[in-house]
C-alpha cells in the first residue's frame, strides 16, 4: 500500500494528463458544466467481538466518474478502468446532453482553501497485528470492568482517499482524505435483562489519537456507562413534555429533522418545508445554525467538494431567520447564486449533489444547569440511536438511548423506549433556551441520501425545546 502519493492518478494509470485534458475538454464543450473525477481509496475494518477477531477486510479501489450538465439535465458515465479507451466511451455517452451553452461563473482558482488533513496513509500508520492485539485488549479491559459485561464489540476502520477533479475551465484539484473511526459496544446483563451501550470517535487523521490508551479506556468506560445506566432504565411516559437535549451528538436530530430541508436542490424543487421562505423567521430568537466545512481534521470537512469547490462556513439560519441554503454547482447556478462547497457523492462510481458537512447550532448564554432547573416535569435527552424523517413535511421520530425524567428542575431516573416525535421547522420556533456548550459530535456520523452516503458531523449546545411529543412503553 502506499504511504503517501508520489505521482498523480493519472500518472500512476499510465495516461497522459494533456491527452486526458483533451477529452474532457472536448466532452464538456458545449456543456454549460461538468467535470472529471478519478480517485482511489483504500479501506479498512476490523471488528473484534466476544473475545475473537470476527471479521476483518481490505478494499482498494480506483475510477474515474465524467459528467456533462446542462440545465436540470446531466450525463453521467462511470468505470473502474482508467484508461484512454474508457474516457472517450465515457465522453460519447455524457454528450446527449450538450447544447451549446456556456458557463455562468468559472471555479475559484485551485489552491484557494487551506489544506484540513495530512496527506498520510492512516491504513500504514500502524501493523495490523498490533490492531488486533488493541482490539483485545480492549475486550479485556471492558469484561474487567464489571461482571455484568456480557458481550464486547470493538471494531477499527479506516480509509485513505485520493481524489483528482479536472475541470472545462482548466483547473485541476487534488485532494488526499484520511479518515479512520474507533467504535465499542457493551451489553451487559442483570438475571434476564439486557442492556446495551457504546462510544465511538473518529475524523480525518491517522489512528495515534484513538489507540493511545487513555482515549480508548475512557471511551470504554463511557460505552459502560451508558449500558448501566439503560440497565437500571424504567419505561418512558408518553406525553407532551418540555425535552432538554444535551449537547454534541443530540444535534444528529437538528441535522436529520432540519438539515436535509435546507439543501439546495430540495428547495430548488419545492420538496423541502423552508422552500421560499428565504428572509422570513423559521425559528426562535437566538437560533443560528452553521453548516462548517472548513473545521481542521473533522469527520465532515473538506478541503475541496467533490465538484473542486473549496469547502465554506455556511450560515443557514441566524437569529432565527432563514438566510442561505447548502448548495452544489448545478442547483446553485439555477437558483442564481454561487455554490457553497457542498457538492458531494459517495465515490467515482455517483453524481455529486448537495450534502451536509459539519452542521451544528451555534451557542446560546444560557448555563446547562439553568436550563435543566428551568424544567418542573420533562424530559433530558443526552444521547439518539435510529430516526427517521419526512423531509417534505419536516416530521421526524427518533429514539432515544440515554435519557431521563426530569423533576422539578432536576435529572430524576433514567428511562428507556422514548421516542421524540415532531416536526423539524415547529421545533425550531419552540426552541426556549440555548446552552453556552456547543459542543461538536465525537466523529461518528454518515448521512444517506438518494442511496449515497458520506461521512459528516453535527452538533449543538444543550437546548430547552417545548411541548414535544414524547412516546413512550410506560403502560
Amino acid at each position: 500500500m502506499t504511504d503517501v502519493l508520489t505521482t498523480d492518478l493519472l500518472s500512476e494509470a499510465g495516461l497522459d494528463a494533456g491527452e486526458v485534458r483533451t477529452i474532457v475538454a472536448d466532452a464538456l464543450d458545449g456543456a454549460e458544466d461538468g467535470e472529471l473525477f478519478v480517485e482511489a481509496r483504500q479501506t479498512e475494518a476490523l471488528v473484534f467481538d466476544n473475545g475473537r477477531l470476527k471479521s476483518a477486510s481490505f478494499d482498494e479501489s480506483r475510477g474515474f466518474g465524467l459528467r456533462t450538465v446542462v440545465g436540470e439535465v446531466s450525463g453521467f458515465a462511470n468505470s473502474g478502468e482508467l484508461s484512454v479507451a474508457a474516457l472517450k466511451r465515457a465522453a460519447e455517452a455524457t454528450s446527449a446532453v450538450k447544447r451549446g451553452r456556456s458557463a455562468t461563473y468559472s471555479e475559484p482558482p485551485q489552491g484557494t482553501n487551506a489544506q484540513l488533513y495530512g496527506p498520510e496513509n492512516p491504513l500504514t500508520s500502524e501493523a495490523f497485528e498490533d490492531k488486533v492485539r488493541l482490539l483485545a485488549e480492549i475486550d479485556a479491559y471492558a469484561r474487567a470492568r464489571d461482571p455484568r459485561v456480557r458481550q464486547v464489540t470493538a471494531s477499527l476502520a479506516g480509509t485513505w482517499q485520493r481524489v483528482e477533479i479536472l475541470r472545462a475551465d482548466g483547473h485541476r484539484i487534488t485532494d488526499f482524505r484520511p479518515l479512520v473511526r474507533f467504535g465499542v459496544s457493551v451489553v451487559v446483563g442483570d438475571g434476564d435483562r439486557q442492556e446495551q451501550g457504546s462510544f465511538g470517535a473518529g475524523g480525518r487523521e491517522g489512528f495515534a489519537r484513538f489507540i493511545d490508551a487513555a482515549h480508548w479506556q475512557s471511551g470504554v468506560d463511557e460505552a459502560l456507562r451508558q449500558a448501566l445506566v439503560n440497565l437500571d432504565a424504567v419505561p418512558a411516559p408518553a406525553g407532551t413534555f418540555d425535552v432538554v437535549l444535551g449537547p454534541g451528538w443530540p444535534g444528529i436530530l437538528l441535522h436529520e429533522a432540519i438539515g436535509h430541508g435546507l439543501e439546495g436542490d430540495f428547495n430548488r424543487k419545492k420538496t423541502s418545508a423552508f422552500a421560499g421562505l428565504l428572509g422570513q423567521r423559521v425559528a426562535s430568537p437566538g437560533v443560528t445554525i452553521v453548516d462548517d466545512g472548513t473545521i481542521a481534521a473533522r469527520r465532515g470537512s473538506l478541503t475541496v467538494d467533490d465538484e473542486g469547490t473549496p469547502t465554506s462556513c455556511t450560515t443557514l439560519i441566524e437569529d432565527g431567520i432563514l438566510v442561505g441554503y447548502m448548495q452544489d454547482r448545478q442547483n446553485a447556478r439555477l437558483m442564481g447564486v454561487k455554490p457553497t462547497g457542498n457538492g458531494r457523492r459517495e465515490s467515482y462510481a455517483h453524481q455529486p449533489m448537495p450534502r451536509m458537512t459539519n452542521t451544528y447550532m451555534r451557542a446560546g448564554d444560557k448555563d446547562p444547569a439553568e436550563i435543566l432547573e428551568s424544567v418542573k416535569d420533562g424530559i433530558y435527552a443526552v444521547s439518539f440511536g435510529g430516526g427517521q424523517v419526512d423531509i417534505t413535511s419536516g416530521k421526524f421520530v427518533f429514539g432515544c438511548t440515554e435519557a431521563y425524567r426530569i423533576r422539578d428542575g432536576k435529572v430524576a431516573e433514567p428511562i428507556k423506549g422514548a421516542m421524540l416525535i415532531g416536526n423539524g421547522p415547529d421545533a425550531l420556533t419552540r426552541v426556549k433556551m440555548i446552552g453556552n456548550d456547543l459542543e461538536l459530535d465525537p466523529g461518528i456520523g454518515t448521512c444517506g441520501k438518494a442511496g449515497q452516503g458520506v461521512p459528516v458531523g453535527v452538533g449543538q449546545p444543550t437546548l430547552r425545546i417545548d411541548a414535544l411529543t414524547v412516546g413512550g412503553t410506560q403502560a
